[in-house]
């Protein structure tokens, strides 16, 4: 039996189509051979990468052109056109490339006056640019430190790598899996939709092949800012030249009678999912305690597994104060579609082995319990070392901490925000990701600023949300559309200023958001 072709999508760009096809500013999604490519025109000059974003294979046909690059319609990933790199999280690996010739008819530019007139071909595809060729430039620390091995941790690890640090990078995680995509755990891992392999972020050959030290289950007790280095919980005291703090979050844990029972659930490692995925494969009841993101995406996970759920939040409209009072019902009404049930406005008083029983005297069934009430940034170490604290570690403008050389990123780094002029400290994938990057391009004495906008995105069933922006207060959300439609765009302000943009199927609504953000052109 033969191999099944792949799919072809749109003209063939190697047979050649008329430039006009292509108008300037417009992307045109076509095939190179077997391979999808994406056409891009900006001013006089044509460029043809990969079509799909390497996160999770959005179609960048479908994103938005700035400058001269591409970025994605699901996660806000950024491309290069000219080079294919991937400029910004969360991305990890760039897109191909392939030279783009212009011919033009001389004929048809004589009769028809026009200048920009022929045909574009895609030829074969460029060796995709390296990483730079290690080197430690004078000035740069002979060694990085990485405590945590998180998003923001992984991300800094790479970028190092990629901007050609040839010093010692060693990466100290008290997890004891490998670093993970972690906003799949409440998602396709937890589904059953996503495998274990696909959810880590690197493979554990990638770790030795850029010769990044990766120690898991490791514990740092002390930071000895005045000798360099750090105390381990073994006793071992490796040093550093330069020290990332991205030691991330832990979750806020439910004190009441019961609640350290086997049977009730925390999820934030790759360990807690997969912990509690062993242990719904027979239950057929569930409590979720919390109604804001990662309980209802729980609540979603188990419900494509067919448990019956039941959730338990304080709120009386789930992620009310987040997304207001119209998105929060509409959030509800599609859980009670699937079958969730809610008890809100109350809380749980005690667990069992068989039951939870909250405030109001009613006991739910449930074999398996997930706590999703909140989570506390981990800064004891922080602290311990002295460096300054105020809900979280607090940084400058460039994720650098009270003390030169140690620098925070993550759940638990508190920045000057140039939106908001505000210090703030936000707990999301993305961000990690991003002040990773900036984090590790800054030890290699880069002084670049962090002033990317806030993003994160939920998915429940079907259902996708976008946010942009950081709103911890608003008092007023303006919708376009409506939310049972899924088609809309939310905008939150305070005082009249927009502060942030939620949108449900408008990707573009997103992109354009967030760009106004960055360039400074948000409306009042």
């Amino acid at each position: 039996m033969s191999a099944e072709k792949p799919e072809r999508h749109g003209p063939d760009l190697g047979q050649g189509i008329e430039l006009s096809t292509v108008p300037d500013g417009t992307m045109l999604l076509g095939h190179v051979d077997d391979e999808p490519v994406l056409l891009a025109r900006r001013g006089e000059e044509l460029f043809a990468i990969g079509a799909f974003c390497t996160h999770y294979g959005a179609p960048l046909d479908q994103g938005l052109l700035v400058g001269e690059t591409v970025r994605c319609p699901w996660h806000h990933a950024c491309f290069s056109l000219r080079t294919g790199q991937a400029l910004r999280a969360p991305a990890p690996d760039p897109v191909s490339c392939w030279r783009v010739e212009i011919v033009f008819d001389p004929v048809r530019q004589f009769t028809s006056g026009e200048m920009w007139v022929g045909a574009v071909y895609v030829r074969e595809k460029l060796i995709s640019p390296a990483a730079r060729p290690r080197s430690t430039q004078a000035g740069t620390p002979e060694s990085v430190m990485i405590v945590g091995g998180g998003a923001a941790g992984n991300a800094a690890a790479e970028t190092l790598r990629r901007e050609g640090y040839s010093g010692r990078i060693t990466m100290l995680s008290a997890d004891e899996s490998m670093p993970c995509d972690r906003p799949n755990l409440s998602k396709g891992y937890l589904a059953g939709t996503a495998s274990e392999e696909s959810n880590l972020l690197r493979p554990a050959n990638f770790y030795r092949d850029h010769d990044i030290d990766l120690r898991l289950a490791t514990r740092v007790a002390v930071i000895d800012v005045k000798n360099q280095h750090v105390e381990l919980a073994d006793g071992g005291r490796p040093p550093y030249g330069a020290l990332l703090l991205a030691t991330g979050s832990d979750p806020v844990r439910l004190e009441v009678p019961g609640g350290n029972l086997s049977h009730v659930h925390y999820l934030r490692t790759l360990a807690d999912s997969r912990a509690l995925v062993s242990e719904i494969l027979t239950p057929r009841h569930a409590v979720v305690i919390g109604a804001s993101f990662i309980g209802l995406e729980v609540a979603a996970s188990l419900r494509n597994r067919n448990i019956d759920v039941h959730v338990v939040g304080l709120e009386t409209i789930p992620m009310q104060n987040i997304l207001g009072p119209e998105v929060g019902n509409f959030i509800r009404g599609l859980h009670e579609e699937h079958g969730v049930t809610f008890h809100l406005g109350t809380t749980v008083t005690s667990i069992d082995e068989r039951n939870v029983t909250l405030k109001n005297g009613e006991r739910l069934q449930a074999d398996v319990v997930l706590v999703g009430i909140g989570v506390w940034p981990v800064i004891s170490l922080a602290e311990r070392a002295g460096l300054h604290i105020d809900r979280g570690v607090i940084v400058d403008e460039y994720l650098e901490t009270s003390v030169p050389g140690i620098f925070a990123a993550g759940d638990i780094a508190r920045w000057p925000d140039r939106l908001t002029g505000e210090r703030i400290r936000v707990e999301h994938f993305v961000v990690a990701e991003r002040q990773g990057q900036t984090a590790a391009r800054n030890i290699l004495g880069r002084r670049e600023v962090f002033d990317a906008v806030p993003f994160f995105w939920t998915e429940q069933y079907d259902l996708g949300i976008s946010y942009v922006g950081h709103a911890e207060r608003w008092d007023n959300a303006e919708i376009d559309g409506k939310p049972e439609a899924r088609n809309c765009t939310i905008t939150y302000r305070r005082n009249g200023r927009k502060v942030a943009v939620a949108t449900i199927n408008r990707d573009l609504d997103s992109l354009r958001a967030e760009l106004d953000f960055e360039t400074g052109t948000v409306a009042e």
